[in-house]
């Protein structure tokens, strides 16, 4: 296209839209400076017209003539601008008036090719389906255009078009490119265009076919009225009805599905909200409101059951005697006073099972049930981030449903089952709010005979549940809650233990899982002794059973392998090839070969640990202070801040030289950064690293301990004593220091584990020293 320059115009910017060749447009002169220009102009004088991209103006302008002036509505002056033809922008320059002056180049487009006009035939048959598409075909004559760039231009005003493709539009010269924009979206128009038909007259078929079976719907009821047949929504109604009388419901519960079936008769058969009340009426008939089932109260019998299912936990299953215990005397002085045997509001039962991964929660649940001959649910709420997840969503919702505490009792099929709350501490809270929040009142004797779930509208009597629920932690648990529970601590297994589940549960239970016979494959105890001591490593037995089913399928292999093979005889030698190399563990031996290396204990989600403390003393001149590292939580950075003090202020107390200067920088570090740690026990562990590094004497390997220290040197008791001397037995420690005040917890350490573990009780730091090093 071609170019020849005019005279200068006034230019008029466009703060926003584009004017195309042969628009009439009305445009208000809002700005202060658009009126200044404007009044200075006369009707018929001619302007250039800019439009702008983020505040620049485009190099194509489009001239335009002054038609009219005039006030439009709310006294704005206004004037109608006529568009004439597209020009390229040059130079501009001020008038002594204050106007901005513009040169002009004239594009004068070449004779239509004959690529040209194939587009514009397209282009022009296109547009004309899309008119008729959405019902403008009234409009088709505007398409009777013979310059093809104009025709091109008619795209621009596409009410759907956005200003960005005008302005593109408007900016594009050639008249080939032009054509060819305009095709494309004019096709992309029309698809959407057939698309939008489409779905209306999907939409409108629907709600033709809709009222259609309304229609026949009523005559066929009255066709059956009639001939005096029954209809299915009636027998249904009366079917409720019934079962309301014959006392299924409580009376509250029957009183509110009363009055939803007197609503329910009165709306149509097709109301949607007929289909909600059905729903609902459905859901509160199937849970079981007068259905429980007789506890075994045998108490001998129980002990016998409890102790079959699950080894050691001596402390769970001794609560839950005490539980049978107390049910059975109120049973009996019920009996006596010729009481009814109701229940009494406010007697459940809500037991916390706290410890490591693998010692068998969740497995217990379901012992207790059995133990107690009631009827058990698991519930898992880990990752459970919706509170609409235990009360349930409100009717009015689309998808409503009860909550997962109602949908346990229709589960269970009785009021008193016994419900696991699994994984309790991984609950979360979000914007749909806190699922433990609403377990407070669903955990608390004294409420949660009143508990009502928003779908059901009604109380759900909660009070004859027990609640059992478990955690690996007591950390993440809101106080709240954890105040409404009983907590029942799970401590690790010992060796012997261990040993013990396995050949009495986890082996059979393989045996079973695998389709062989326990005499097909045999699993000495001593080999099992061999995997629970070199091929494990935790406070449960879960990977202790994934070791063992490793073996088992290598023998189960071997004999399908050699089908004169009757038996297969598991051996130490068979170990190192299915298992692989042994379970590092690091020897305290190896560790404290040096000064500034301290033993000690620590308690983590998977039970006890071994945990070692390093501490460095930096050059003399350092700057003074204490570096702590390991990923450390703020009250065990305090504990070593506790203990770098005492050492500073009881120097000659504790054997360190004049000569060793303390006012330098020192480092402790607990090895295994990436694992989170926190609390006050590792203080005396840091108190004695520190001695060994700045006294340069080695601690004994044989020696761990645990307990926090003070200002003044004493050693204050700390939990979690039973998991850390197991995890020194574990690790072959023979001696632990313990605080004094820690003396009551050693009953709780097996027999044979204080046998071959010597537990020291100390009161102060001197006498950890003194039994610490070599």
């Amino acid at each position: 296209m071609s170019t020849t320059t005019s005279p200068t115009l006034p230019l008029f910017p466009l703060p926003s839209g584009v004017f195309f060749p042969e628009m009439v447009v009305t445009v208000a002169a809002e700005s202060d400076q658009a009126r200044e220009l404007l009044a200075r102009r006369s009707t018929g004088e001619e302007l250039v017209a800019v439009p702008q991209r983020d505040g620049v103006y485009s190099t194509i302008g489009v001239v335009v003539r002054i038609e009219q002036r005039g006030k439009l509505p709310g006294g704005v002056d206004g004037v109608v601008l006529r568009a004439l033809r597209r020009v390229r922008i040059g130079r501009g320059e001020v008038d002594d008036d204050g106007t901005l002056r513009v040169s002009v180049s004239e594009l004068s487009a070449p004779e239509p090719s004959a690529e040209v006009r194939a587009l514009a035939v397209k282009y022009r048959a296109v547009a004309e389906q899309l008119l008729e598409a959405i019902g403008a075909r009234r409009f088709a004559a505007e398409l009777d255009i013979d310059d093809p760039g104009a025709l091109a231009d008619t795209i621009g005003w596409w009410p759907d078009l956005s200003d960005e493709r005008r302005l593109e539009l408007f900016e594009t010269v050639d008249v080939t490119a032009r054509l060819t924009l305009a095709l494309e979206w004019a096709q992309e128009a029309l698809a959407e265009a057939r698309v939008a038909s489409d779905i209306a007259e999907e939409v409108n078929g629907d709600l033709g076919r809709t009222q259609r079976e309304v229609i026949l719907r009523r005559q066929l009821a009255a066709i059956r009225k009639e001939l005096g047949e029954s209809d299915d929504g009636e027998d249904e109604l009366a079917e409720y009805r019934r079962r309301i009388d014959e006392g299924e419901l409580p009376e509250p519960v029957a009183a509110a599905a009363v009055k939803e079936l007197d609503r329910l008769e009165r709306m149509g058969e097709q109301s949607m909200e007929a289909g909600w009340v059905r729903t609902w009426l459905d859901t509160v008939f199937e849970v079981p409101w007068n259905t429980r089932t007789d506890d075994l109260l045998d108490l001998d019998v129980a002990r016998v059951q409890l102790d079959a299912d699950h080894a050691g936990l001596d402390r769970v299953k001794e609560r839950i005697i005490e539980f049978l215990a107390v049910r059975t005397l109120r049973t009996e002085r019920q009996v006596d006073a010729g009481e009814s045997s109701g229940h009494r509001k406010g007697s459940g039962t809500i037991l916390a099972l706290v410890g490591p991964p693998g010692v068998g929660k969740t497995s217990l649940g379901q012992s207790v049930a059995d133990t107690l001959g009631r009827r058990f649910v698991r519930m898992s709420l880990g990752g459970i981030r919706d509170e609409a997840e235990i009360r349930g969503h409100r009717r009015t919702y689309v998808g409503a449903r009860p909550g997962r505490i109602a949908r346990a009792m229709v589960d269970a099929g009785s009021m008193n089952p016994v419900v696991l709350l699994d994984e309790i501490d991984k609950v979360g809270a979000d914007w749909r709010g806190d699922p433990s929040a609403a377990l407070l009142e669903v955990l608390d004797p004294a409420q949660n005979a009143t508990f009502r779930d928003h779908y059901l509208e009604t109380e759900l009597d909660l009070s004859e549940v027990v609640f059992i629920a478990t955690a690996n932690t007591l950390d993440s648990i809101p106080a709240p809650l954890l105040d409404r529970m009983e907590i029942v601590p799970i401590e690790g297994y010992t060796e012997d233990e261990k040993v013990a589940i396995a050949l009495d549960h986890l082996l059979p239970g393989l045996f079973e899982r695998n389709g062989v016979h326990d005499d097909e494959v045999v699993v000495p105890p001593e080999v099992v002794r061999t995997v629970v001591a070199d091929y494990t490593r935790e406070a449960g037995v879960r990977r202790l059973e994934q070791r063992l089913d490793r073996l088992v399928r290598r023998a189960i292999s071997a004999m399908v392998q050699d089908p004169a093979r009757q038996q297969v005889v598991i051996t130490h030698d068979d170990l190192r090839p299915a298992l692989g190399s042994t379970s590092l563990r690091e020897d305290p031996a190896e560790r404290t070969v040096v000064p500034g290396v301290a033993t000690g204990l620590a308690v983590t989600g998977a039970g006890g640990d071994v945990l070692f403390v390093e501490a460095a003393a930096l050059d003399p001149g350092s700057e003074a202070g204490l570096t702590l590292t390991g990923q450390l939580g703020e009250v065990m950075k305090e504990s070593g801040q506790i203990a770098l003090s005492y050492l500073r202020a009881n120097r000659s107390d504790l054997g360190i030289s004049d000569d060793v200067d303390l006012d330098r920088r020192f480092h402790v570090h607990f090895p295994a950064g990436a694992i989170p740690k926190d609390g006050p026990s590792a203080g005396i562990t840091m108190t004695t690293a520190l001695v060994s590094v700045l006294s340069n004497r080695r601690m004994r390997p044989d020696v761990a301990m645990t307990g926090e220290v003070t200002l003044q040197g004493r050693v204050l008791p700390i939990g979690g004593v039973k998991e850390k001397v197991l995890a020194a037995h574990r690790a072959g420690i023979t001696e632990v220091i313990l605080p004094r005040g820690n003396g009551q917890d050693i009953d709780e350490i097996p027999e044979h584990v204080r046998e071959a573990v010597t537990i020291h009780l100390v009161d102060d730091v001197p006498a950890v020293l003194d039994l610490a090093f070599l």
